[in-house]
């Protein structure tokens, strides 16, 4: 099969060279075991972890304001405001990742319904397992996925040590086997932010999410994070998420 390739918007200062156009349909390629000697260095045992339990902190500090207002408006539009799932976190362990709901009640168990309804929707799941017009998101849910804010919660997945500020994008269970180098997701705790949201985010298929994963884990460094983390800003005041 022959690909083709374009460059990603280079928003960390670091160039990504050329990447795999995304393609009408996944491409499965067999997992392979790669190293990946920058998940042994000191940063990513040690300072990682420092870093995030520092900035969460004073991110939880000042977000605790706007959590309570967001929480109390999903709560008058449909109900409960927070929503838990399981998600993949490092060296496969699973836990429960928080978010604010931005979907109707019992969303999970109607995906089926609604992709069963269209074709086209169930091929656009298929590629990026996202809907871009997702029929269960509810209208302030929409706005929250826009501008991210409905990954506040998170900071205290970060805090309890779940997830890192910067890393792999969380990923259910079932959406290993998608995955071409899973050693690349698996050595690090999944992100709140991280090399897919700040470049492809959600243009791009599944697959060369994994391949942002895999180049995100070559390169891991300080300064890389903090390139991440200041990108990452800049994605929000765009308001591009769905």
């Amino acid at each position: 099969m022959t690909l083709h390739y374009r460059a990603l918007p280079d928003l960390t200062g670091v160039d990504l060279g050329p990447m795999p156009a995304a393609p009408s349909a996944p491409i499965r390629v067999p997992q392979r075991s790669v190293a990946l000697p920058a998940l042994g260095s000191a940063y990513a045992v040690v300072g990682k972890r420092m870093l995030d339990i520092a900035l969460a902190s004073v991110a939880l500090v000042l977000a605790a304001p706007v959590l309570v207002l967001l929480a109390a408006a999903l709560w008058i539009e449909s109900g409960n405001p927070f929503y838990t799932q399981d998600r993949l976190g490092q060296h496969g362990r699973r836990f429960r990742m928080l978010k604010l709901r931005t979907m109707v009640i019992g969303a999970e168990n109607r995906l089926e319904e609604f992709l069963d309804r269209d074709p086209a929707l169930r091929t656009e799941w298929n590629l990026t397992q996202k809907l871009k017009r997702d029929p269960r998101i509810t209208p302030v849910g929409r706005l929250l996925r826009k501008t991210s804010m409905d990954e506040l919660p998170q900071i205290l997945n970060v805090l309890k040590g779940d997830m890192s500020l910067v890393g792999p994008r969380p990923m259910l269970p079932a959406q290993l086997p998608l995955y071409l180098t899973p050693e690349a997701y698996l050595g690090l705790r999944p992100g709140i932010t991280g090399l897919w949201q700040v470049t492809a985010r959600n243009e791009e298929s599944f697959d060369l999410r994994a391949v942002l994963d895999h180049r995100y884990a070559q390169r891991l460094t300080l300064g890389y994070d903090l390139r991440i983390i200041g990108a990452t800003f800049g994605a929000i005041w765009r308001a591009t998420g769905y």
